[in-house]
């Protein structure tokens, strides 16, 4: 047992606390991802904060980042050696086996939201306990899957009111892979360029060398400018799910840039592998991205079940919402209370409590500040709450059976017989709501919704025929020249 400090209690290093001012950002993201995802069939499920540390040794890999550097794991009191989850993906496909859910229609597609845990190094959007949106679809390997998994992210991040573009590439599959990894080894390993990588680089190079091409320091870019790209090496299946990805992006008008050295950081991956950035954002920053995701065919077999194909995406959201109070993104502001119930005196506080309760099963929208006791304090917090009117019980009015309304706006106040209020409130809220004269532009009516608007069918929000001799335009990655001839290849 540790001893008891007498230090004050803080946060842990890498933690944070969400403030009630803060959350109308959750709020607001949450609301516009569940518009979303019900739209496209996710059910949610909601995972064990806690599983066994082979899970994650098994799927995440042991040697990436998280398995050997950031997993918060331990030894329970019975033994067993657990682990905090560091990301969702594994737990979904542990319970997707568990369950037996191959024996449901497929695809089945999953989201969880919640927190994970990483023994990071703490820095500006990294924290030790952070939360994500997760998204998963199991059970299909049609690359229209991955194509939708884009999507919702991009429509997601564009509602929230975010310029973003998406970055993809494909790092093929077991067939195909090993190919690309002898020859970018035998690229390194001449003209003594492997000498020049950084200490992570040099030991990526036997455990994990897909994970070099991803490495943000400058000299290691410049090693590896000229190194043979993988795109040259995909098998002729991958190719075509690849460009068929592209095909359903170009079609909805989805900007993307091909990024022939995105990799993804877990060992889990292949096929179409994407992140999505703000535009102006720094890409050569390691942490930039708001998104990142893409296809792993083999995690299930890997996990213990039979092979079935699968992909997903995770959002981090404090980053996320970091970029909008960056750029000054407000959510919009709630609905303001209708009523607000203020008190003067013991007993007129308990009848307040139950006239309170009556309001708010009738409907209202009802505010309140009961442990104040003076009239003035009560009033202001009206005020700052936005209520239309409050409604004042006394003592003197609770003899008399009866209550004092006020409007708020004028500060003209009426006092009624306390069994009609429920009618009086009605009434009044009827006649403020009528007085609103609301003007439109008949030449401006029917040109569209608000910018903001997620529009799913198209990019032109119409439903167009679909002409199959068009060919896709690509949007290539301008930093790259070798980029202008990604397509050629393909």
């Amino acid at each position: 047992m540790p001893r008891i400090s007498n230090k004050p209690i803080q946060l842990l290093k890498g933690f944070k606390d969400i403030l009630p001012e803060h959350q109308k950002y959750w709020d607001f993201f949450m609301g516009k991802a569940l518009v979303l995802l019900q739209s496209y069939g996710y059910g949610r499920i909601d995972l064990p904060v806690i599983e066994q540390t082979n899970l994650y040794l098994k799927g995440t890999g042991k040697h990436t980042d998280i398995v050997s550097k950031e997993l918060y794991n331990f030894e329970d009191k019975g033994g067993e050696n657990v682990t905090v989850r560091p990301e969702f993906t594994p737990g979904i496909c542990r319970a997707y086996i568990e369950h037996g859910m191959l024996n449901r229609p497929q695809p089945v597609k999953f989201y969880a939201y919640g927190p994970v845990f990483r023994h990071d190094n703490p820095q500006s959007g990294r924290f030790r306990q952070f939360n994500q949106l997760d998204l998963e679809v199991i059970g299909s390997e049609n690359p229209v899957v991955d194509a939708e998994l884009i999507i919702i992210a991009y429509r997601l991040l564009e509602s929230l009111g975010l310029s973003v573009e998406v970055r993809l590439n494909s790092i093929g599959c077991p067939e195909c892979r090993p190919e690309y990894i002898t020859s970018l080894k035998q690229y390194l390993s001449s003209g003594g360029r492997k000498k020049s990588l950084c200490e992570n680089c040099r030991e990526r190079y036997t455990k994990n060398p897909l994970r070099m091409l991803d490495c943000k320091n400058e000299q290691c870019q410049q090693v590896f400018k000229e190194a043979p790209q993988i795109v040259d090496f995909l098998c002729d299946q991958c190719k075509k799910n690849f460009m068929e990805v592209l095909e359903q992006l170009d079609d909805l008008g989805v900007l993307y840039q091909l990024d022939v050295r995105l990799v993804r950081g877990l060992d889990y991956y292949n096929g179409t592998a994407f992140e999505i950035y703000l535009k102006q954002d720094d890409l050569t920053k390691s942490q930039s991205a708001l998104v990142g995701g893409g296809r792993y065919d083999g995690l299930i077999e890997i996990l213990g079940g039979r092979p079935t194909p699968a992909s997903g995406f995770a959002i981090g959201i404090e980053r996320l919402i970091s970029k909008m109070r960056e750029l000054k993104i407000e959510p919009p502001i709630h609905k303001k209370p209708d009523i607000f119930v203020a008190q003067l005196g013991s007993e007129a506080r308990k009848e307040c409590f139950r006239l309170f309760e009556r309001l708010m099963s009738r409907g209202f929208k009802v505010a309140e500040a009961f442990s104040k006791d003076g009239l003035k304090n009560q009033l202001e917090r009206a005020d700052s709450v936005g209520a239309k009117f409050s409604l004042i019980l006394g003592q003197r009015e609770l003899l008399d059976k009866t209550i004092i309304i006020r409007d708020m706006q004028s500060g003209i106040q009426e006092i009624i017989n306390y069994d009609k209020v429920m009618d009086v409130v009605s009434k009044r809220l009827e006649t403020a709501s009528s007085s609103v004269k609301v003007y439109i532009d008949k030449d401006n009516a029917n040109k569209g919704s608000d910018k903001n608007e997620v529009e799913i069918s198209g990019p032109s929000g119409k439903d167009e025929p679909i002409d199959k001799n068009k060919k896709p335009k690509y949007k290539l990655n301008p930093s790259s020249d070798d980029n202008e001839r990604t397509i050629n290849r393909l």
